[in-house]
């Protein structure tokens, strides 16, 4: 069976990958992982689904060349300055930073969708997808391959605390207990501005034409997996005050046409999506229903007032920290071990 590191086990997504190889026994074994972090958290015991395991400090010299799989769930800093050689050595290498995204020479693979990238580049170093575009791309993908081609889309995105990490996620917790409970005023360190019972619309930093870089992450990442540069795409990024889970408001114009009922046929039985649609009986996806959830939800699904024949509206929500981050990583690895 295969031996497997993750690099960053004490942060969100790490705690995600054991979960998700332990989920997945039946390819990767009943061994757990080798977790590995900075010397500040080695020696430390994770308890999770294998019971206590005790992480040790990452140094190159203690996972090359050792493992068949090495997750990194690090930062782009730290991808930069170990990955090429940890995939030099001969292991896989699933990266979940943002480093070598748009590398030419580096595949960035959502597996459903363009896992034939990883041959067609060659090189064992593979890239994971922003969390907001994976989630995305999961309902998009059958819509672009069934209505010759999406032309052009308007995303809004409605992102969870925990995409800012553990942090994040304590940061919103504390705060709005001290609204709540102590009439406190909320401090805020992780996020630009107090998140709880607010929204945030800017995340990560501004680029040159006024999106930031987390917005143009949604365009360059769904041109590069979809194999289309002629997709046009214009997103707003907010962080809202959840824990767990993005979900995104997506209105998208095909070059044929397109009805919701063509779009129910075209996600219904795909791998990966849950059609959540019947708004009547106030069923639609949301962020509680699908936290911790493997399947990216989909509903709302109407015709679009703008685009009329050849556009809809669609609502799409996901686990970020699953389905964005470390689900996608271990299914890489998953049909990997299936194709040897």
């Amino acid at each position: 069976m295969a031996k497997i590191a993750i690099v960053g086990a004490t942060g969100a997504v790490g705690i995600e990958l054991v979960k998700c190889c332990h989920a997945r026994k039946a390819v990767f074994g009943d061994a757990p992982p080798a977790l590995f972090a900075s010397a500040r958290s080695a020696g430390k015991v994770l308890e999770g689904p294998y019971g206590p395991l005790t992480i040790s400090e990452f140094t190159l010299e203690a996972v090359q060349g050792k493992f068949d799989y090495v997750f990194l769930a690090v930062s782009g800093s730290f991808s930069e300055q170990f990955a090429p050689s940890l995939a030099s050595s001969g292991c896989w290498v699933i990266d979940n930073s943002s480093a070598f995204r748009y590398h030419d020479t580096v595949p960035l693979v959502v597996p459903e969708i363009n896992f034939s990238a990883i041959k067609a580049i060659g090189g064992k170093l593979i890239a994971n997808p922003n969390c907001t575009t994976a989630i995305a791309a999961m309902a998009l993908w059958p819509i672009h391959q069934a209505h010759g081609g999406i032309k052009r889309m308007i995303v809004s995105t409605y992102q969870a605390s925990s995409g800012a990490g553990e942090p994040g996620m304590q940061e919103l917790l504390e705060g709005s207990k001290s609204q709540l409970l102590d009439g406190k005023a909320p401090v805020n360190k992780v996020f630009s501005h107090p998140l709880p019972f607010n929204c945030i619309p800017m995340i990560d930093k501004l680029q040159g034409n006024g999106y930031t870089k987390e917005e143009m992450k949604v365009a360059w990442e769904t041109r590069k997996i979809f194999g289309d540069d002629g997709i046009k795409l214009s997103c707003t990024a907010v962080r809202i005050p959840t824990l767990r889970a993005h979900a995104e408001a997506i209105t998208l114009e095909t070059a044929g046409e397109i009805t919701p009922a063509s779009v129910l046929e075209c996600l219904r039985g795909k791998p990966g999506v849950a059609v959540k649609d019947d708004p009547g009986n106030d069923v639609y996806p949301m962020p509680l229903s699908c936290s911790g959830e493997d399947d990216v939800q989909v509903g709302r699904i109407r015709q679009s007032e703008v685009f009329g024949d050849r556009g809809v509206d669609l609502f799409v929500c996901g686990d970020q920290l699953l389905r964005g981050a470390a689900l996608n990583a271990v299914l890489i690895a998953e049909k990997l071990e299936g194709d040897k």
